[in-house]
């Protein structure tokens, strides 16, 4: 459970508990810290919990002990006996007491002293936060990447055994637009990144490339480039979630499924974080790419973490739809639901529409001794005719009655491609085999 997953709320009260912590009680509170949060994670309330309200019981003031002291069991017999043994007790007392006294004195002075160098390190860890602000603007700076949790709060008091890695965060300083992506296997350099503004103005660029036809490896090229600079740089905010929208979107039209899962996998943390974008259009994205792996574990999982708002969502209910299409075999829906596809969904769809109509085909020529081949190109959604003659061919099921006639008289026989469409479907379409799935 990493802590850049955290609310800004969550932060400040952990910085809060951390300050309030002593000697004496350091490691028990940061044991129950640690339970609270972990509590709050299986649970999934870290965003709705109001921490402000929330008390490690081992930072609560404990009552001081009551001294007691054992006296004679048996009590003096005479008047001047009692007397003196009174004087005893007494003078003991007081004498504890002013020992007891100075103890707490000296112990409250030590806490101040290690309290102010606690004060001291975060103020020094702060300054060097704050000198990477200027990116974000409105002192922000902490909501667009995954900062420290008390990286918030006015004047933090931090853990000094817990690394701050905002000290370690690099600002680029290249003002190349454009520039090729090597895999770094050395410790990025200051020189060599791209800053947010300039970063900002590359995505423009791209975008204006892409519309006038740039070829695609150069396009992704460039866009794996960006976002490791945003990675780099720790970068993550709407503006970081928009590139990879946008190379995830240009992914599918180029039928690069690498690129898109590695998209669609960032996108999943991002979203998780909080940060807004398109969620209902690759929520609906990650439901067909379910579906054509066939993952139906993971498919129920995700289908029933999805709120009422989003299964209203018109991406989000048409992936729902074809995923009931394929659970009860109706490929009349189907292939409906495929021609009529939002979004970009049909792009994923192709990838697993020649499985659904081997399927379908195998159905049709059990219940069918001859078909119109026109009838099988409507009900499969196939572009034109050619298009279904040759998909015939491929999967060894092209046989017709009447061969010689034109495309739109030719009647399919069915008994002779029955057996084919089931060897061809074990031999193709039994595995699947994704790209860069995570």
């Amino acid at each position: 459970m990493s802590s850049a997953s955290w609310p800004p709320q969550l932060k400040d009260w952990v910085a809060k508990c951390l300050g309030q912590m002593t000697d004496a009680n350091r490691k028990e509170a940061q044991d129950e810290l640690r339970q609270v949060i972990a509590d709050a994670f299986a649970a999934h309330t870290l965003w709705t919990t109001d921490w402000n309200g929330v008390q490690l019981q081992s930072l609560l003031p404990k009552p001081a002990p009551t001294l007691k002291r054992k006296l004679n069991d048996n009590p003096p017999a005479t008047k001047k006996a009692k007397k003196s043994s009174l004087k005893q007790v007494t003078a003991g007392t007081a004498s504890l007491d002013l020992n007891d006294q100075a103890a707490l004195n000296r112990r409250a002075e030590r806490f101040q002293r290690e309290h102010e160098i606690e004060r001291q390190k975060s103020r020094n860890s702060l300054k060097a936060n704050v000198q990477n602000a200027h990116l974000f603007g409105n002192n922000s700076w902490s909501n667009s990447r995954s900062a420290s949790p008390f990286g918030t709060t006015d004047e933090p008091e931090a853990d000094p055994n817990v690394i701050d890695w905002d000290r370690f965060t690099i600002v680029g300083t290249s003002k190349e637009i454009f520039k090729d992506y090597l895999r770094l296997t050395t410790e990025p350099k200051p020189e060599t990144i791209r800053p947010y503004p300039v970063l900002q103005e590359t995505l423009v660029q791209l975008k204006n490339r892409w519309r006038e036809k740039s070829s695609y490896p150069w396009i992704c090229n460039q866009f794996k480039s960006l976002r490791q600079d945003l990675t780099v740089q720790r970068i993550k905010n709407e503006f970081t979630v928009q590139v990879y929208e946008i190379h995830a979107r240009m992914a599918l039209e180029s039928n690069d499924m690498f690129e898109y899962n590695q998209c669609q996998a960032t996108l999943k943390i991002l979203y998780e974080l909080g940060i807004p974008g398109k969620v209902e259009e690759f929520t609906g994205y990650r439901i067909l790419m379910l579906l054509h792996s066939r993952n139906r574990s993971e498919l129920n999982l995700f289908v029933g973490q999805l709120t009422p708002r989003q299964k209203a969502d018109l991406a989000v209910k048409h992936a729902l739809d074809v995923q009931r299409s394929l659970s009860v075999g109706n490929y009349h829906a189907l292939f409906l639901l495929y021609t009529n596809a939002p979004n970009m969904g049909a792009y994923i769809m192709d990838h697993f529409i020649p499985r659904e109509r081997v399927k379908a085909l195998m159905v049709i020529v059990k219940a069918y001794r001859t078909i119109p081949l026109p009838f099988i190109q409507t009900e499969l959604a196939f572009e034109d005719l050619e298009s279904a003659i040759k998909f015939l061919e491929e999967h060894k099921a092209a046989h017709f009655t009447n061969p010689r006639n034109p495309n739109a008289e030719k009647i399919l026989e069915c008994k002779p491609a029955a057996t084919y469409l089931a060897q061809v479907y074990e031999e193709k379409y039994r595995r699947v085999g994704i790209k860069g799935a995570i």
